[in-house]
């Protein structure tokens, strides 16, 4: 068992302590950070020559649905930021040894959204943007932006080719009171900005050779942890905080039924419709967990054997990830509903988890119809849409 599953159990209860403070300051506290850092929650899917242990994502994604469903925006945070390293672990080792030679402990923030627009020049580009969501950013030293870049060979200021551009913490300013929101407060995921910021070549990555692990046979060649999709691999993670955050509002639920007694004088667990809703719900979770655990091993068992994982593999692997955040919200949306006038309260912490799920439900990587869609299309041979992470 990896170790951080070993303090699972002691963590959660550590960062649950961190909720409070977290939403009302904005991110997540210093406390959570180091809860997370002394944990080696982020080096989980690091590589081991700097300090990670490259451990199996399963363990990684069971970490995140526990975190989350007891502080939802640590488990976000440590999610988003945790898959990081498994990015860079595919970059050039010049630049792992700028992130990772002094300290291996170093956070790296993100979005990913194609906002930017570079342009070429020797030795690299010249990136300008703002891009919104960047989760944990202000305890990282280091950033990872989407954008396009100038086609090669191509005419001035065709912005077509997708690139992660990589850039230190002097490089892009963070906008301090950009995350103001109704839910997931503590994740602090405010705006970044770059100005005429030279990017060399070695700190990016063309975002095709990433998702085709053209950079993982280059850079990490043999280890079998890279050879699973990194299009696979970050939604899921954006799927197992999301399932772990719908999974705190029904243990909130529970808990909260347990005393809770009707205007009419009837305990909550004397209502057979109450406990219905409330066996229900606990069954969509345990479902929606399983498929997402079951289909992440399947892969890397795949990966281990010395296969591929195929794209019709990871497509279905996918539509599981949204089918399942959706079964687990609604499963959410049920008990709330079941809950009662008290639940909205601000000293109710059900009303907290519910909203900071509403705001989970809106990451591009949950987002439902596309991608079932997407897979529905791609069992007839139609290509997939652009943008349509599947």
């Amino acid at each position: 068992m990896h170790s951080v599953i070993e303090s699972l159990p002691k963590l959660a209860d550590a960062v649950a302590n961190e909720v409070d403070a977290g939403e009302k300051r904005g991110y997540i506290t210093d406390e959570a950070a180091r809860l997370l850092r002394d944990a080696g929650v982020v080096r989980m899917l690091q590589p081991k020559e700097f300090g990670g242990d490259e451990a199996h994502p399963r363990e990684f994604y069971q970490v995140l649905l526990e975190l989350a469903a007891r502080a939802p925006s640590v488990g976000w945070v440590g999610g988003v930021v945790g898959v990081h390293p498994f990015e860079f672990a595919q970059t050039d080792p010049k630049l792992q040894q700028e992130v990772w030679g002094e300290d291996k402990d170093t956070w790296i923030a993100s979005p990913y959204a194609f906002i930017g627009r570079a342009k070429r020049v020797d030795g690299g580009f010249i990136l300008n943007g703002q891009w919104p969501f960047s989760s944990g950013t202000d305890h990282c030293k280091w950033v990872v932006l989407g954008g396009k870049a100038e086609k090669q060979g191509g005419p001035e200021n065709e912005f077509v080719e997708p690139f992660h551009f990589i850039l230190p913490r002097k490089d892009y300013e963070i906008l301090q009171d950009s995350w103001q929101v109704m839910g997931l407060c503590g994740t602090g995921s405010k705006d970044v900005v770059v100005k005429d910021a030279f990017v060399p070549d070695y700190r990016t990555l063309e975002v095709g050779k990433l998702n085709s692990r053209e950079y993982a046979s280059k850079y990490q060649p043999g280890k079998v942890l890279y050879q699973v999709p990194f299009d696979l691999l970050f939604p899921g993670a954006i799927a197992a905080a999301s399932i772990g955050i719908a999974d705190g509002v029904v243990r909130h639920f529970s808990d909260y039924s347990r005393e809770r007694v009707s205007r009419m004088g009837v305990k909550a667990t004397q209502n057979p419709y109450h406990m219905s809703t409330l066996g229900a719900a606990i069954a969509d979770l345990d479902a929606a967990k399983m498929q997402l655990l079951t289909d992440i091993t399947d892969a890397y068992e795949v990966a281990k054997r010395g296969e591929r994982v195929t794209d019709a593999m990871q497509a279905r692997a996918r539509v599981h990830q949204v089918r399942s955040v959706h079964r687990a919200a609604a499963a959410a949306a049920e008990v709330f509903k079941s809950a009662g006038g008290n639940a909205n309260r601000l000293s109710n912490p059900i009303q907290r988890q519910f909203r900071d799920l509403s705001v989970a439900m809106g990451h591009a990587c949950n987002v439902e119809d596309p991608v079932y869609a997407a897979f529905a299309g791609s069992l007839y041979g139609i290509p997939k849409p652009a943008g349509v992470i599947i």
